[in-house]
């Protein structure tokens, strides 16, 4: 996957984060990864116990966690003891980060130039930003914005009234109307009474041939990206928060709302206005029924249904 910087970053020596806390080392801090993604010098956060098997084994040298929870992490990673992880993350977040936690408009945006982009065809009121990328025969339709270092892959369809930004996408992509992908997402720490934003640095990324039908939202991850995969369908009204990883040739209907950081897999359907609780783990081929709500992960090849969904079949003994 490229790297793109969409956000401004400065750069700070760890001590200057974390001025009452004594570090082996004053070194500078790279930039706020996932357990994951992490490698020296990158400042990660251990908030859960679900995540134990990510936090045994990452490579970030810095990691804001919990004092029940430092034990699981590697011995050379900095183990940063705080009261309240996510609310220190998203200081550190907003320091790093400065223009993360809000959709500033692009200014950089302005009609594209038929020389910049000799092989794409855009309707009226198009405005494209700052180093954007757009692949031959694709089509943006008319008042959409396509905002700085996005990249459209080949062959794509932008429908009218959509707005972009954040956010890479593959070949053979069909954004139709009034969509809204790569806005930040709903993120907050409340604190004495009063809300703390989290800033979102991650970015959307569409693989080929996705559709998305009208008026779908794809929120940016948070510190994660957000996944659509290869072959999947999103029908209309639907929304997908921070940190959703959505499997290859997945079919979503009309209204389903995916909370942040759940994990979709492969060939799974999900009937009309389901809504699907964050940081689940749905396996692949699973049908899930419509108005259905998901609280639990579930595994491979199961049908659910209802609230909280449950096995089909014990589902339907209830309905008797």
């Amino acid at each position: 996957m490229k790297t793109i910087n969409f956000f401004k970053k400065k750069s700070y020596k760890i001590n200057k984060l974390f001025p009452k806390i004594s570090f082996k080392s004053n070194d500078i801090v790279s930039g706020v990864k996932t357990l994951t993604s992490g490698n020296k010098n990158d400042l990660t956060f251990f908030d859960s116990i679900k995540y134990k098997s990510q936090a045994e084994k990452t490579k970030s040298k810095y990691c804001l966690t919990y004092e029940n929870l430092s034990s699981f992490l590697p011995k050379n990673t900095e183990k940063i003891i705080v009261k309240n992880v996510l609310y220190e993350l998203a200081k550190v977040l907003k320091k790093i980060y400065p223009t993360a936690d809000i959709d500033y408009p692009d200014i950089t945006t302005k009609p594209p130039s038929k020389k910049k982009f000799p092989f794409v065809k855009f309707c009226n009121n198009v405005l494209v930003g700052k180093n954007v990328k757009i692949g031959k025969n694709s089509f943006i339709g008319s008042n959409s914005i396509i905002e700085q270092n996005t990249i459209i892959g080949k062959n794509c369809v932008i429908g009218s009234n959509v707005v972009i930004k954040n956010s890479i996408l593959g070949d053979n992509v069909v954004i139709q109307d009034s969509c809204k992908i790569g806005q930040k997402g709903f993120g907050f720490i409340p604190i004495n009474n009063k809300n703390f934003k989290i800033p979102h640095i991650g970015k959307v990324v569409i693989e080929d041939d996705v559709e998305i039908a009208s008026g779908c939202t794809i929120d940016r991850g948070s510190v994660d990206d957000t996944v659509i995969g290869k072959n999947t369908y999103l029908d209309n009204q639907v929304h997908v928060a921070h940190n959703v990883k959505l499997g290859s040739n997945c079919m979503i209907a009309g209204q389903v709302g995916f909370a942040g950081s759940t994990v979709i897999g492969n060939n799974v359907s999900i009937g009309g206005q389901a809504g699907i609780s964050g940081h689940l783990i749905i396996g692949n081929n699973v049908k899930i029924g419509g108005g259905s709500g998901v609280v639990n992960d579930i595994k491979d090849k199961q049908i659910v249904m209802g609230y909280p969904a449950v096995p089909l079949r014990e589902f339907l003994k209830k309905q008797k």
